[in-house]
């Protein structure tokens, strides 16, 4: 029993482990973005493209190397490469003209949504626990970023709840995946073809330079591709709540990247936000039935 306890224990604290890495990558997406915006290196049409077609590229030569197969493609690849594609779209577009942590708590916020009507549809037991910490990370999140947004602008604010329609269903569909690394790689092919001609319909304006370029790999094979591999291999461990609660750190992630690399302020809001986000996210996986 104890041996099982133990193993049990190392289980709860990989998935946890894993978990925060997955989303530092989502937070560093957001950044990587937005460094690419605000310096105008690259388009967001071209952004897009260059993200998922690294990120395909990448996750075909780990599909050849580790199953030493082609990926696999069902319907429910196309649907989750639409998903994606409506998210690539609406995220960098809305970069252009809002800011990091705003971008992120829009984002994660429609996610939330998007992932806790998908856990009654799918009749997931949702305990008082769980509630409370939904409940105390969402408190962080207005906390955070001031819910009174009305500074910021109105069309980017939509294009990024488009976004988080679109990555709540591509979470939602990741619960199914039996092969993550092989499914994930379907998606990003999918996707690159659905962006293609969007980029060329919606050319932007500004030619790409190295500095663009790279912003945009990273984001595409590492923080993309990789991130949504493991995200993947993640989401059918743990419940529909506690994965939606879980990226409910991204905003706060992001809103430190932002500070960091791209000199956006932090205040008190940052720092009360972080106890009760980071609280709120810890209790599913320490809460044990």
């Amino acid at each position: 029993m104890a041996i099982y306890q133990a193993f049990g224990t190392i289980r709860n604290m990989r998935l946890f482990f894993l978990t925060t890495l997955v989303m530092t990558a989502f937070a560093a997406n957001s950044v990587l973005a937005r460094l690419a915006m605000v310096s105008n290196s690259i388009g967001p049409s071209n952004f897009a493209m260059i993200r998922v077609g690294s990120g395909a590229l990448v996750l075909i030569l780990l599909v050849l190397i580790v199953h030493k197969k082609k990926p696999k493609f069902k319907l429910n690849t196309i649907i989750s490469g639409i998903s994606l594609v409506c998210y690539l779209i609406g995220f960098s577009f809305a970069y252009l003209v809002i800011d990091t942590g705003v971008g992120a708590l829009i984002l994660f916020g429609g996610v939330q949504l998007v992932m806790f009507v998908g856990a009654l549809v799918l009749k997931e037991k949702v305990n008082i626990v769980r509630f409370f910490g939904m409940f105390l990370a969402i408190v962080g999140l207005f906390i955070l970023v001031d819910p009174r947004i009305g500074g910021n602008n109105l069309v980017g604010m939509l294009l990024m709840f488009i976004a988080s329609l679109g990555w709540g269903l591509y979470s939602l569909l990741g619960r199914g995946q039996k092969s993550p690394l092989s499914s994930t790689s379907g998606n990003f092919i999918v996707a690159l073809i659905l962006m293609i001609p969007f980029a060329l319909f919606i050319p932007d304006k500004i030619t790409p330079n190295s500095y663009g370029l790279f912003l945009a790999i990273i984001s595409g094979s590492i923080t993309s591709g990789i991130g949504y591999a493991v995200w993947y291999w993640v989401l059918p461990k743990i419940n529909i709540m506690t994965a939606s609660v879980a990226q409910l750190t991204v905003p706060l992630i992001a809103a430190f990247g932002g500070y960091l690399f791209i000199h956006e302020t932090l205040n008190w809001q940052f720092y009360i936000s972080s106890i009760l986000i980071l609280g709120g996210v810890l209790v599913p996986f320490i809460y044990k039935r």
